[in-house]
């Protein structure tokens, strides 16, 4: 475990370095982006349980990304913000080690989420017959509570490993939070393990979803391919492509920030992107869903019309 020293200690955020007129420029924008997450994801998850239209298990698993993506958003970026107005930019070292289990666990459910929602559009498309014994609510319920579980197992096993680790100086975390491989860079013993763990379990919660999405999508679109009218095609297709968009967006820069091998030149690029990680993508998801769902955007308007009356 940490010796008591680390207990009392608190790490400093260094974050961007940027003068005082941008950063104060980047409170006002980061924080109407963080309200318009919060509050379009809150949409989708009000939209979900009120229309009974939307009581499915393409939505059922969406209301689960729509709870990740603001308990995400929410883990990070009020802290963040805290530190651009006060210039404290200090840490204590148990809310830093809290900060980093849930950016981990919520990022690992994240991650299996995605993959059932990618079944469940296999098998909607692929096996259609069977759709309603392979997506029952029991079979739903139970890939939720897997990637949830797993998710946190997980972040876990992260989490004790790091406390195991010794902290001596300098406490200077060079992130805009207490992402995982910033920190074990403070640690003044040999992190050979944590990073081993991070590693095995990168590629299993990404490398492995990953590939199964890849392999249900090759054959969602053989699938789609052979589909003979063209309605039927765009219609197939309309289903998955706002599922891919989001695959592709938190994938792209998953794989990026924790496959490739570090370097000093990457610290900085690394920054930008898991801030994108915690601020954009919880943003830009209810808004692919939305703009390209003919249900969810009916469901809204339904909704507008039974408040005006």
């Amino acid at each position: 475990m940490a010796d008591n020293q680390s207990w009392g200690k608190e790490f400093i955020l260094v974050g961007f370095q940027l003068r005082a007129e941008l950063e104060g420029l980047l409170v006002g924008l980061f924080s109407l982006l963080y309200i318009f997450s919060l509050l379009a994801n809150g949409v989708i998850l009000g939209l979900i349980c009120l229309g009974s239209r939307l009581h499915t298990p393409m939505y059922f698993f969406l209301s689960h990304l729509a709870i990740i993506d603001m308990s995400y958003a929410s883990n990070n970026v009020p802290k963040m913000l805290a530190n651009l107005v006060s210039q404290k930019r200090t840490i204590s070292f148990v809310p830093c080690i809290t900060q980093t289990f849930l950016y981990l666990a919520f990022a690992a459910t994240e991650c299996l989420v995605l993959a059932a929602m990618s079944y469940d559009r296999f098998v909607a498309i692929c096996r259609p017959l069977q759709y309603t014994v392979l997506m029952s609510w029991t079979a739903c319920t139970l890939l939720a509570v897997i990637s949830w579980a797993c998710g946190f197992i997980l972040a876990l096993v992260h989490a004790v490993l790091l406390l195991r680790l010794p902290f001596c100086g300098p406490w200077e975390v060079n992130h805009v939070f207490c992402e995982i491989l910033s920190v074990l860079k403070l640690a003044c013993a040999d992190t050979w393990i944590n990073e081993a763990v991070l590693f095995a379990a990168s590629v299993l919660v990404l490398v492995g979803p990953l590939c199964l999405m890849l392999v249900s999508y090759a054959r969602i679109l053989w699938a789609i391919l052979k589909i003979q009218s063209k309605e039927g095609r765009v219609k197939a297709f309309s289903t998955c492509s706002s599922h891919l968009g989001v695959v592709g967006l938190f994938f792209g820069i998953a794989v990026v920030v924790y496959m490739v091998p570090d370097s000093r030149e990457r610290e900085e690029q690394e920054k930008i992107l898991s801030l994108f990680h915690s601020l954009f993508s919880p943003m830009l998801n209810p808004l692919i869903y939305s703009l390209r769902n003919a249900q969810v955007k009916a469901a809204f308007c339904r909704a507008l019309r039974t408040r005006s009356m």
